[in-house]
């Protein structure tokens, strides 16, 4: 059997005594898109961080195609394949959206010249903000932003793409734009595990589903079959600790 791109085995994170993470078991083969679900305070934004290496793991290891990346930096691990946008967009406001871009192509995935400068427009061409490469990018609105932290994600050339409430703050039909551009990403064959409150908007795009609460995985399959769970309505309905 083909070892998984991703594998995370035993993983737990703490912060002092607070236990955010215990034991959390997950692998992901290469091409597949995981949803992760859970109320606040699951430790879903901490999982992400533990992977990308924001945060460091107390316990367990995180392991990218085969390798142990568990005491790797987070800058050697997006140089190695891990690429994440966060929950609310961070672009850097002087620059222009493709100088944005760019700084992920040569800062992620330490690129230079052409090389980079292709990868960074590539990325604005798949996120369609092409026509606002040479816009500032502190005058752009939300759905904008959110596109641009993803495009500046998707220029460090990741093997696997993490991310972390895209839709979260958007429209319905601002989200289904940016759920439309994440398919497209999966259908590429791209490797994500994508946290996101707007289920409607995972189940249009992630193979499997994961429910996390407590620090804890509570189920993982079919996301159907999860959400039609009795684990999931007790992690949102029967009062388990967030």
């Amino acid at each position: 059997m083909t070892a998984p791109l991703l594998r995370v085995e035993h993983l737990a994170v703490s912060f002092g005594e607070l236990r955010v993470l215990e034991d959390v078991d997950l692998a992901v083969p290469k091409g597949q898109a995981v949803g992760i679900v859970g109320p606040n305070g699951a430790g879903k934004s901490t999982l992400l961080s533990a992977v990308s290496g924001v945060e460091r793991a107390s316990a367990g290891t995180v392991r990218l195609a085969g390798r142990d990346v568990t005491r790797v930096s987070a800058a050697e691990r997006c140089r190695l394949g891990i690429g994440r946008s966060f929950q609310i967009p961070r672009p850097f406001v002087d620059l222009t959206v493709f100088e944005n871009a760019l700084v992920g192509a040569e800062r992620g995935a330490g690129l230079r010249g052409g090389h980079a400068r292709e990868l960074a427009l590539r990325s604005l061409e798949v996120t369609g903000l092409l026509p606002l490469a040479n816009k500032s990018a502190g005058a752009l609105p939300l759905l904008a932003r959110k596109r641009l932290e993803l495009a500046r994600a998707l220029a460090t050339a990741p093997e696997v793409l993490l991310l972390d409430e895209i839709a979260g703050g958007l429209t319905e039909g601002e989200a289904e734009e940016l759920v439309a551009t994440v398919l497209s990403l999966k259908e590429s064959g791209l490797t994500i595990l994508w946290i996101e409150h707007v289920v409607k908007a995972l189940v249009q795009v992630v193979d499997r589903l994961v429910c996390l609460a407590s620090g804890r995985i509570r189920a993982d399959g079919d996301p159907h079959e999860v959400l039609a769970g009795a684990e999931v309505a007790e992690v949102y309905l029967g009062g388990a600790a967030a």
